[in-house]
């Protein structure tokens, strides 16, 4: 009687329709558990590695060294993030999920994987969800310096705009236009005192700086005659001497310019190639997350089956 009762219950066992109906295949609150877990825990080492990686760098070191050993140590350490937190969130998933009863080992194996996966990819979404403005914040930044290399940095925005006001106080052209106006013999002239109508006049001149910029040739024999009359009338240069500062101080202009405008576009090309490098490590960290919760599981299922 008793071998007929063990084996009844043997057969319910084994009888598969009796497992499947005893409960899902995917216990989801284990997973929620899991996903929760690792993204808690990944913010947790997230600002460990902010504090470290900021008392690791000295004002006194050399930028470009400084910028380098703390690129190294950001890579590792998202990785090794990805690593434990994932880990963990997939061991929970593994530990806590429901006891499958007669179900053969490859496929108990085969879930336990996709339960650390899924904890994986839910703790994945949480954290980028936490760090949508953050990464909006990187976007519009990126954005701004690829903008300022294409147009050339200060200098050649206010060229297009062709305001005279806002240039004549931007850097090099203010420190150039003034070099224009300068008195050939400073004891001369009366401290404090302006000559009439400098500020209109130099105003004037860098328009006639402004039109001629965005060509980037030399400029017209009409606006380079009046501008050296206007310089030779208040500096009391002949007007050769005057032509002659005329056309040094806009070939120096123009040299500026062609200078901001390279240094633009290679910090524009920085930032791009700092952008791929940091999304590829970013790719690789997050395969290393998504292998470390998958096999993390497993090993959390065989701890709750035993």
């Amino acid at each position: 009687m008793d071998e007929i009762g063990d084996t009844r219950r043997t057969a319910i066992i084994a009888d598969p329709t009796t497992v499947e109906k005893s409960g899902s295949a995917v216990s989801w609150s284990a997973i929620f558990a899991g996903g929760v877990g690792a993204a808690a825990f990944s913010l947790i080492l997230l600002t460990l590695g902010t504090g470290l990686g900021l008392a690791s760098i000295s004002p006194w070191a050399p930028p470009g060294e400084s910028a380098s050993r703390f690129g190294f140590a950001a890579i590792v350490w998202i990785c090794v993030t990805q690593i434990l937190a994932s880990g963990l969130g997939g061991y929970l998933a593994g530990r806590l999920r429901k006891r499958w009863v007669a179900v053969h080992v490859d496929e108990t194996y085969f879930r336990d994987t996709a339960h650390g996966f899924l904890s994986w990819a839910l703790s994945t979404l949480v954290t980028a969800l936490l760090l949508t403005s953050a990464i909006s914040g990187l976007i519009h930044t990126a954005a701004q310096v690829a903008s300022a290399g294409a147009s050339g940095g200060t200098l050649a925005t206010l060229s297009d705009r062709g305001n005279a006001s806002a240039a004549a106080n931007t850097w090099p052209m203010g420190y150039l236009v003034d070099g224009l106006f300068r008195q050939p013999d400073a004891s001369s002239a009366t401290p404090g005192v302006a000559p009439p109508g400098t500020a209109a006049d130099q105003e004037e001149v860098v328009r006639i700086f402004l039109n001629g910029l965005p060509s980037g040739n030399p400029l017209s024999a009409n606006d380079a005659h009046y501008a050296a009359r206007l310089v030779a009338r208040r500096t009391g240069l002949s007007e050769a001497a005057a032509q002659s500062r005329v056309s040094t101080a806009y070939s120096q202009l123009q040299q500026k310019r062609a200078d901001l405008k390279i240094a633009a576009r290679d910090a524009a090309d920085k930032a791009r190639k700092a952008a791929i490098y940091a999304s590829l490590w970013l790719f690789v960290s997050l395969l290393m997350g998504a292998f470390s919760a998958s096999l993390s599981a497993t090993f959390g299922g065989r701890q709750r089956d035993l």
